[in-house]
């Protein structure tokens, strides 16, 4: 069975088993990010990213999508870049599956996942885009302080590049210090090498204030940064390591 229909099936398993899903939380924000500092790869000096976001938790598992918009302007180093990005994750809790707690000390749940990556690029005279799926075991973790500590294991089928495997960790860890409110939260990817790329390592966290708390509005609005750190980006051997501070406002809808 080949691995895209592999994460057919996995989806299939997924549907099925919402016959009788239940939402337990959910949250949509939209954000806005304006880089201080030159990306890798994307070299223009002034980048506009808008992210729309989706994350839930269900009987059945959890979910989490988004979609950046990138809007990079013209400048000496680089053309007009335009980008869609948006990635698709869907976990089934084997504990919901199977009908029995699957935990153990701090693990807290193993799950089937599967995420769906698509790109669409377009610069002057040059467009490009891809379509990638991911399959794999995920599992989430009780650990003090944080608000929720996963990590998943991907087999990743690529459009464009040979095919590798994916270890993806996220994290939330909030700190309430009075009305101050902060988040910090984020992801760190790491993917194996293969015939045309290197191993890459992607460390992406953001540190962000609830303004909203401030005037009774807690959970509305959120401003901070985000710091990327990319070791052979997309795979590219010897590029320089990224390390950029952004700053973003997040607004949750």
């Amino acid at each position: 069975m080949t691995l895209s229909r592999t994460f057919l099936v996995a989806g299939g398993l997924v549907v099925s088993s919402m016959t009788s899903a239940q939402t337990i939380w959910s949250s949509n924000s939209l954000t806005y990010l304006k880089n201080t500092s030159d990306f890798e790869v994307l070299t223009n000096d002034d980048v506009d990213v808008f992210t729309l976001e989706h994350a839930s938790g269900h009987n059945w598992g959890d979910a989490f999508m988004f979609v950046d918009r990138i809007d990079a302007k013209a400048d000496a180093n680089a053309p007009t870049h335009k980008e869609t990005y948006g990635e698709v994750t869907a976990r089934l809790s084997l504990s919901y599956a199977l009908d029995s707690k699957i935990s153990y000390g701090p693990l807290k749940d193993v799950f089937i996942a599967g995420t769906y990556e698509h790109a669409s690029i377009s610069q002057p005279n040059f467009s490009t885009g891809f379509d990638n799926y991911l399959i794999g075991v995920g599992t989430s973790w009780n650990i003090p302080g944080f608000a929720f500590f996963g990590a998943d294991v991907y087999q990743a089928n690529n459009e464009l590049t040979d095919n590798d495997t994916q270890l993806t960790i996220t994290y939330g860890y909030p700190i309430t210090m009075g009305k101050h409110k902060v988040m910090i939260d984020g992801y760190i990817d790491w993917s194996s090498s293969a015939d045309d790329h290197a191993a890459d390592f992607h460390f992406n966290p953001q540190v962000r204030l609830d303004v909203g708390n401030y005037f009774g509005k807690p959970n509305a609005v959120e401003v901070g940064i985000e710091y990327s750190y990319w070791h052979n980006k997309f795979g590219i051997a010897g590029i320089d390591d990224e390390s950029v501070v952004s700053a973003i406002v997040k607004v949750f809808l």
